[in-house]
């Protein structure tokens, strides 16, 4: 029994990204883009991706993801329990256009220093103290922006 608990300690601490699996780490980041943003939106998409509105539609809805329904009340089948605490997202699109979109999920800091609401793609150089293992990170990948980004801009 002492071979094997030796050989399973050996195994996670010469395998870094087996070890980090294991205590939940994720992967080492993707590479950061740069973005600007003009007249208070971000015209450009990150990384010059195209999103996709079903997977968008995922990512609002994951808890673990964008939880976005924390916050907002979305108009997503067979969801009845939604935060009320930021404005509610259906109709959207009828209000803000995809690059203003953009900015508000990229960093709503931008548009309000005061914000609560997560800055989903923040130049992961201004993020505060970030936890082990998440330092060079933003909270979505850019190509799970864009597919956000894709979704709210079908909520007429």
């Amino acid at each position: 029994m002492k071979t094997v608990t030796t050989l399973i300690f050996l195994l996670f601490t010469t395998t870094p990204s087996l070890a980090a699996e294991a205590e939940g780490v994720p992967p080492p980041p993707e590479a950061y883009c740069k973005w600007e943003m003009v007249n208070y939106s971000i015209p450009a998409s990150l990384c010059g991706l195209k999103g996709e509105a079903p997977r968008g539609e995922k990512v609002v809805a994951d808890a673990a993801r964008g939880n976005c329904l924390a916050c907002h009340e979305l108009p997503i089948k067979g969801v009845e329990a939604y935060g009320t605490i930021a404005p509610p997202l259906s109709g959207v699109a009828n209000r803000l256009s995809e690059a203003q979109l953009r900015l508000r999920v990229v960093d709503s800091r931008h548009l309000n220093p005061n914000s609560i609401m997560p800055g989903f793609y923040r130049n992961p150089s201004l993020i505060n103290r970030p936890g082990k293992g998440y330092e060079g990170r933003t909270f979505l990948a850019a190509q799970d922006v864009e597919d956000v980004i894709a979704y709210l801009v079908t909520l007429k």
